[in-house]
């Protein structure tokens, strides 16, 4: 894992309310809404300290949709993780808390794919570099 620093940036996590699996009808609630409040409902696992290091929230359409369910991992200063493919289950939930907890506790936002929960290590969207960087 990426070595800590003392007080680490938050990590915000941004999950498409709007995602759906291609073919999925507008009728059915999106898959994305299920995996947002999954994942709200797998905060209450985390201690105070660990929930002070990540802000979830949702936003309707990332841009992702021909890879729904799609997050975000993004903190000033720190590399800019989008991931899709991802199912709406508690699993999914409990391993992108994993996956924002290593980014929240590193000092750069570098998630090398051998340290991130299984779901995570394939699907990337895009890794953005912090802004500045040279």
């Amino acid at each position: 894992m990426t070595e800590a620093v003392d007080h680490p940036a938050v990590t915000e996590l941004i999950i498409c309310t709007t995602c759906r699996p291609a073919g999925v009808s507008r009728d059915v609630p999106a898959a994305g809404e299920a995996l947002l409040e999954a994942v709200q409902v797998a905060t209450w696992d985390l201690d105070a300290s660990q929930q002070a290091r990540i802000r979830v929230r949702g936003m309707a359409c990332m841009s992702g949709c021909s890879r729904a369910c799609t997050i975000a991992l993004q903190a000033p200063g720190k590399y800019t993780y989008y991931f899709g493919d991802l199912v709406a289950d508690g699993t999914t939930a409990a391993e992108v808390l994993v996956c924002a907890q290593l980014h929240a506790y590193s000092t750069d936002g570098n998630l090398q794919r051998k340290e991130r929960p299984e779901r995570l290590r394939s699907g990337i969207l895009a890794r953005l570099p912090p802004l500045g960087l040279v």
